[in-house]
């Protein structure tokens, strides 16, 4: 009788659970529509796909799929996975609303208010709704990825949309290869001039992205320096051995789009 109950129970919960998201057609999506260039920064055709009403929809669907989640219950990786794919589809969904645009600031978030960045853009608009909770792209990326899982990668892998920001992958973020992709995703930011840039005299330029997080990267500039030479080709490592503090950052806030 009790195996009997015990199995009534697994049905009702396989049951009830909702569908998992389907990440091989956010695979697809991505791969269509997300691809480097040849200065290294990956591009994403937004006229394209927002002209294919059928791949807009099938976004929309993605994004849906993954709000009826349940992310508390997943371990560690899968969570970390999913509320990235989460944040960088919300984003994708938002610059496809108001395409063309210049840049994502030129979006302006629900009510008055910056960021933590101290940016006025639509990262405080509520978004998606989340095992009942109503949240903002700020709201994941400040109050879910940054807190809960304490990894300065996590600015590799969520992607805002710009020129400055690191690159979106062209498929899911997916436990299996989570650690591994933060890496790739850190190396191929730090040794691009959008993330480091060192002058002929040695002077350090770093993106702004260090300067606003600046507390996940060691809270200083030998911190942000230590963090960078982990990530760093030899040469980048080599240029970077003697530096002590970081003379500037820059930042391009211009669309990350195609065409």
């Amino acid at each position: 009788m009790r195996s009997v109950l015990a199995a009534m129970a697994a049905m009702f919960f396989l049951a009830s659970a909702p569908a998992e998201a389907d990440d091989a057609a956010y695979d697809t999506l991505l791969s269509r529509y997300v691809s480097p260039s040849a200065d290294g920064i990956t591009r994403v055709d937004y006229a394209r796909w927002r002209a294919a009403a059928a791949d807009r929809a099938a976004l929309n669907a993605y994004v849906n799929d993954q709000a009826a989640q349940r992310p508390s219950s997943f371990p560690r990786e899968r969570a970390f996975a999913y509320w990235i794919n989460l944040y960088n589809a919300v984003t994708l969904q938002i610059i496809m609303e108001r395409y063309p645009v210049r840049s994502i600031r030129d979006i302006r978030s629900e009510g008055a208010g910056f960021d933590l960045r101290g940016l006025i853009g639509p990262w405080r608009s509520p978004r998606v709704t989340v095992e009942g909770r109503r949240l903002s792209l700020d709201d994941i990326e400040n109050s879910i990825l940054r807190p809960t899982f304490r990894d300065p990668r996590v600015h590799y892998a969520i992607n805002c949309a710009s020129i400055g920001c690191p690159n979106l992958m062209n498929r899911a973020w997916r436990a299996e290869t989570l650690n591994a992709d933060l890496d790739a995703a850190a190396r191929a930011y730090i040794n691009h001039r959008r993330g480091v840039s060192v002058g002929a005299d040695g002077s350090v330029r770093v993106s702004s992205i260090y300067r606003w997080f600046r507390d996940d990267f060691g809270g200083s500039d030998s911190g942000v320096i230590a963090h960078l030479r982990r990530y760093a080709s030899p040469e980048l490592a080599r240029r970077l051995q003697s530096v002590t503090r970081i003379v500037g950052h820059d930042y391009d806030w211009a669309l990350n789009g195609r065409g």
